[in-house]
């Protein structure tokens, strides 16, 4: 799992939170009882940090840890006290104890590209986990073509903390080939330190695909999910929200 600059710009940061305000996170509300119910938390590409950090304020007392390649939004996450913050990948880290539970939100896994990557990722969150310990991420259902959205007759305005006003434009640079779609993000506003562009590339899965993946390193797959209501998974749905476990 790398980084892009959206992810390391401190500045571009502080855009991401204000674009993902909390009253749009249905994702926290589904993994939150998951992350209270387990006494060890490593949220992978934990991004600024609001999900554990609301997981502690609404009292979870066990270890919580988020880990992100991200300089930017590790700063931001950072500001928050009574987590253990790590900038970096799992395969840079060395962990004292196992964890009950490994989450991934925000898409994050699509993150990962390359098929070596990918079997590596997961087999390094096997070793991260205790034995019976849960992974919990999502991945965007390619059936529903998600990135047929992101277009710039679809810009997103959000106002920063200091009423700063900044329009986001996302543009496909490279349509889907069976496998990735790359797209940028274009920033512009009344702030001086704008513009600015970001450029990404996500990975997309087929949920049979993934939950293939997972046994072959493995887990053992709970339930998949199409949405954050936990509705059944369809071909329809918006989401592939996968519960595994290390038996």
């Amino acid at each position: 799992m790398s980084s892009d600059r959206f992810y390391d710009d401190l500045f571009l940061s502080e855009i991401y939170d204000a674009w993902h305000p909390r009253s749009v996170r249905d994702d926290f509300d589904f993994y939150l009882p998951i992350i209270m119910n387990a006494g060890s938390v490593l949220d992978i590409g934990c991004g600024t940090g609001s999900l554990l950090h609301e997981a502690r304020a609404a009292g979870h007392l066990g270890d919580l840890c988020g880990i992100d390649p991200g300089a930017g939004v590790l700063s931001r996450a950072r500001t928050l006290p009574n987590i253990n913050w790590v900038l970096g990948t799992l395969p840079q880290s060395a962990w004292s104890t196992k964890f009950e539970l490994a989450v991934m939100t925000g898409h994050a896994f699509q993150a990962i590209i390359a098929d070596n990557d990918v079997e590596q990722f997961l087999s390094d969150v096997r070793d991260c986990l205790a034995e019976g310990g849960l992974f919990a991420f999502e991945s965007r259902n390619l059936l529903v073509r998600p990135w047929e959205q992101w277009t710039p007759e679809r810009p997103a305005v959000v106002y920063l903390d200091d009423h700063s006003l900044v329009k986001i434009v996302t543009t496909v640079t490279s349509e889907f080939d069976g496998r990735t779609v790359s797209f940028r993000h274009d920033f512009s506003g009344d702030h001086p330190d704008l513009p600015l562009s970001s450029e990404s590339t996500l990975r997309f899965h087929h949920a049979d695909e993934l939950a293939a993946l997972l046994v072959k390193h493995g887990f053992a797959v709970e339930q998949q999910y199409g949405d954050f209501q936990s509705g059944s998974f369809t071909n329809e749905s918006p989401e592939i929200i996968t519960i595994a476990r290390r038996p």
